[in-house]
């Protein structure tokens, strides 16, 4: 059996705020897949802190026309090279690039992200290089496909596209390849599945995505054998709407990656696949990565069977906005309108993927058997969120004000011991106040 930490009681200490306040409503922060920086996007930029000094190394503007409601880093980029994409208010999401070529590389552009050299780093630039067109109303969330060749986008226009990079090593030119319309509602949120320890499994391609809506329901999109992309699964469950989606960052099994979704209902869902039977070694579907090749009479259905299996405690009173999931300890921290910061831990998994001992079915059935109070909670039965345990709340951790956005960061700031630097994790809170908030678990 593997197991994530056991769930313990922790307690949130607020740090100090990176600087400068933003003095304006902050939609959210996202961390750099590997590099000390934090994209916060907020009117109609982003500015970028260094999480070494908590304080900004450089800011994007003059790009959109209305606000920056999302961020996405290229992955897969040499140190000295950054690359963001901004989804907007403004219908359009536009790529950027910031490059230290020249100066020293790497290492350079390390220097000026631990303080030493941030005189340099006010005069650089990032560069406005593609603007992204073609949605009718709002960007709510861009996302880039892990091995970086893919970009989702989402609107309210009830649409999620997906746009693929089709120029030569240096060159940007993005290409529409999908639009996908069978949301019924504007679509909040994109994910990309990350490339986990699942290399060889599944029947498909290796770009899986997840969307989230106002129609209460997330779908999960793959190519088929023709290069189309097709919604293979449909996830209903949710009594609002839902905010977003989050793959599991880093599964404790071999198990496909489970889904994290949070909503307008107050509840927080666990997501699982429901996978075939392995096949022995050389049938087709460890030969085939897709499904061309394969004669039609060994075709699968591209359908999938995903079940809840898992309802998190109750811990908000409000819409959940957004939640993360650590890919260090497994943990699960929530907030939304009623400026809580909830922390969740399981209890275990076991080689099927489930916690504790309910298995995938039995969860499954429990939660059928789920109910909508009166007052607007979910009335779940015990055993239906047993492996999952409510490990703190922090009320008003904006004071009155709504909290946006939630994110499990690696610490790389001096109140960190030195040896711990690049591996602890804090929480990184965004609010309607304007400020960005780090917070150590203890």
């Amino acid at each position: 059996m593997s197991s994530h930490e056991p769930p313990t009681p922790v307690r949130l200490v607020p740090l100090p705020p990176f600087k400068p306040d933003l003095y304006e409503r902050a939609w959210q922060s996202v961390p750099h897949p590997t590099l000390p920086l934090l994209a916060t996007t907020h009117q109609k930029s982003v500015t970028v802190f260094s999480l070494s000094t908590l304080s900004a190394h450089s800011s994007l503007t003059n790009g959109h026309e209305r606000s920056v409601r999302s961020a996405t880093w290229q992955p897969n980029l040499p140190p000295h090279k950054l690359c963001l994409i901004t989804g907007s208010f403004d219908s359009s999401a536009g790529l950027w690039r910031w490059e230290d070529e020249g100066q020293g590389g790497g290492d350079s552009l390390e220097v000026e992200m631990t303080g030493g050299a941030k005189e340099d780093s006010e005069e650089k630039d990032w560069e406005l290089i593609v603007v992204l067109e073609g949605h009718d109303s709002e960007i709510k969330s861009v996302a880039f496909s892990p091995s970086g060749q893919y970009v989702a986008t989402c609107s309210r226009d009830k649409s999620v596209w997906i746009w693929e990079d089709v120029g030569a090593s240096e060159d940007d030119e993005w290409e529409t390849i999908a639009v996908l319309s069978e949301h019924d509602g504007d679509v909040k949120s994109v994910a990309w599945c990350p490339d986990t320890n699942r290399s060889g499994r599944g029947r498909y391609s290796s770009d899986v995505l997840a969307s989230a809506s106002y129609d209460d329901t997330v779908r999960i999109w793959r190519e088929d054998e023709d290069g189309e992309w097709a919604c293979v699964a449909v996830l209903e469950g949710h009594k609002g709407t839902v905010w977003g989606v989050q793959w599991e960052p880093k599964p404790k099994t071999d198990r496909f990656p489970r889904l994290l979704t949070w909503s307008a209902d107050r509840t927080v869902r666990i997501w699982t696949l429901k996978e075939e039977e392995d096949e022995p070694e050389g049938t087709a579907r460890h030969t085939f990565g897709r499904l061309g090749g394969i004669p039609n009479t060994m075709r699968r259905s591209l359908k999938e069977e995903w079940n809840c299996t898992a309802i998190l405690p109750t811990a908000h009173t409000r819409d959940i906005y957004s939640a993360t999931w650590s890919p260090a300890t497994g943990r699960v921290a929530s907030t939304g309108s009623d400026g809580v910061i909830a922390i969740y831990g399981e209890e275990s998994v076991d080689a099927n993927g489930a916690g504790g001992a309910t298995t995938e079915d039995e969860a499954t059935a429990e939660l059928d058997g789920d109910v909508l109070m009166s007052n607007g909670h979910s009335e779940n039965k015990p055993e239906a969120s047993k492996q999952w345990k409510l490990l703190s709340t922090t009320p008003n951790a904006h004071g009155p004000y709504e909290i946006n956005h939630v994110t499990w960061c690696k610490r790389y700031d001096t109140g960190c011991a030195p040896e711990k630097r690049g591996i602890e994790e804090m929480l990184v809170t965004t609010g309607d106040d304007g400020i960005v908030r780090p917070w150590q678990i203890s």
